[in-house]
């Protein structure tokens, strides 16, 4: 049990620091300065990645999914104070940032080995 705990607490710190900025930048993209401060990403992300885990220990598949969706989404709409359409478009945006900061360190990382 306690190994569990230490990878969620792992897990946790991992997300803070990689989501976190993403959901800030995206959120200043889409609702401005003025309501997307980043204490509320990083609650953002703490609050969502402890109840996804506790919902993905607790149901299975598809259901959990969605419901771990629904309520990052509800988080975004909380705290940045925007609605539905704009809590999605604020989770779009974010995993495109992701999408492009992960293809440009692929590329980094490809020429590194090329060269080597």
């Amino acid at each position: 049990m306690a190994v569990n705990l230490i990878a969620v607490f792992f897990q946790i710190v991992v997300d803070i620091v990689i989501l976190s900025p993403l959901l800030w930048l995206a959120a200043r993209a889409i609702v401005g300065k003025g309501k997307a401060r980043f204490s509320h990403a990083v609650l953002i992300t703490l609050i969502g990645s402890l109840v996804g885990d506790f919902i993905g220990a607790l149901i299975n598949g598809a259901l959990a999914s969605i419901i771990v969706l629904i309520i990052w989404l509800w988080l975004i709409k909380h705290f940045f104070e925007c609605g539905w359409l704009k809590a999605l478009a604020i989770a779009i945006v974010a995993v495109i940032i992701f999408l492009i900061i992960a293809f440009f360190l692929l590329l980094l990382g490809l020429s590194i080995f090329a060269v080597a």
